[in-house]
């Protein structure tokens, strides 16, 4: 079976009205086929109140994402108990079990990253990244985010630009949303 590496997602609160969440475009197939350069793996949902970022298999996220969604739709916009929820529906269904992905969620209050092992995890810091090139995205997060004042939209962008010129699965052609 052939293994795509699809994305790097990184994201960073810096307080309520400082959000932004990032992803590179590139979804690679195997060690070497870049099948395409300009996927958009982040986006606004329930009502422009929450940004989400996916890494893993580009259908399944998808498909994470609309649940998740639905969801919080479910709570009232209540991020965290929507998220467990997911996480616990993605852990005990049988059909949503083989589902491949990791996402990033964050509104004003809240930054988590949930998985299919039923885990929400709140980071120790307003920063995150995941997917393919998640470490390098989130060592150069954590520099800029503890050294520098940059807004979130400039650590996120500079954090996956710096991604992409180590990872081979990460690209720099880059989109970022902000609340």
């Amino acid at each position: 079976m052939v293994e795509f590496h699809a994305t790097t997602i990184c994201a960073v609160r810096r307080g309520p009205d400082d959000i932004a969440i990032g992803g590179d475009g590139q979804v690679t197939m195997g060690e070497t086929a870049i099948m395409k350069n300009g996927a958009k793996k982040v986006k606004k949902i329930f009502k422009n109140q929450v940004l989400t970022g996916f890494a893993g298999s580009v259908a399944d996220a998808f498909s994470l994402t609309e649940k998740f969604e639905k969801k919080l739709e479910e709570h009232g916009g209540n991020l965290k108990r929507a998220a467990v929820d997911l996480a616990q529906l993605w852990r005990s269904d049988k059909g949503m079990r083989s589902l491949e992905a990791l996402m990033i969620v964050v509104d004003k209050n809240d930054l988590l990253v949930v998985s299919g092992n039923g885990e929400v995890i709140v980071p120790d810091q307003d920063f995150v990244a995941i997917g393919s090139g998640g470490n390098f995205a989130y060592s150069a997060a954590n520099a800029l985010f503890n050294h520098t004042e940059m807004n979130a939209e400039e650590i996120v962008k500079e954090s996956l630009k710096i991604a992409s010129s180590i990872c081979v699965y990460t690209n720099d052609n880059i989109t970022v949303e902000k609340l």
